[in-house]
């Protein structure tokens, strides 16, 4: 799923209106793929400290303070897209190699939520599937107006 996702990624970052944003408030395509790319990355940082600390507790993360400072809206779309699809196969490879007890192994994000490395893996999957939709209606906002 999360190669199939970086896939989806490649169409949405290569369109002409990347950087619209379709309301104010709104994420455009390329912020939505950096933030994707940078979930990707923090997944797997996190599914390494679950497979080799015990119930290890993962730092907080501010998705919008690391969106400001890392000027997601000036990066370019295509590295974005590299970028994106490496962290997914790299997460992807890395969630195909756990076996057996190690699906069970644990962790605690800084909230308290409490994920075993399969409960981690759906948790996952849901934001990159979330956002190509996010982005797919944006962008049907932005041919509407």
């Amino acid at each position: 799923m999360l190669r199939d996702n970086a896939q989806r990624w490649q169409a949405l970052l290569a369109d002409r209106s990347v950087r619209l944003r379709p309301t104010e408030n709104v994420w455009s395509a390329l912020e939505y793929g950096c933030h994707v790319r940078d979930v990707f990355r923090l997944y797997i940082e996190r599914l390494e400290m679950m497979l080799t600390q015990d119930d290890p507790q993962y730092p907080n993360w501010d998705q919008d303070v690391t969106a400001v400072e890392e000027a997601y809206e000036q990066q370019d779309p295509d590295e974005v897209q590299n970028e994106l699809t490496a962290a997914a196969t790299e997460l992807a490879d890395a969630f195909d190699q756990v076996e057996g007890a190690g699906w069970e192994r644990t962790g605690l994000r800084s909230d308290g939520a409490h994920f075993t490395v399969e409960t981690f893996a759906r948790y996952l999957i849901h934001d990159p599937i979330h956002h190509v939709r996010d982005v797919e209606r944006g962008y049907e906002r932005l041919q509407r107006s």
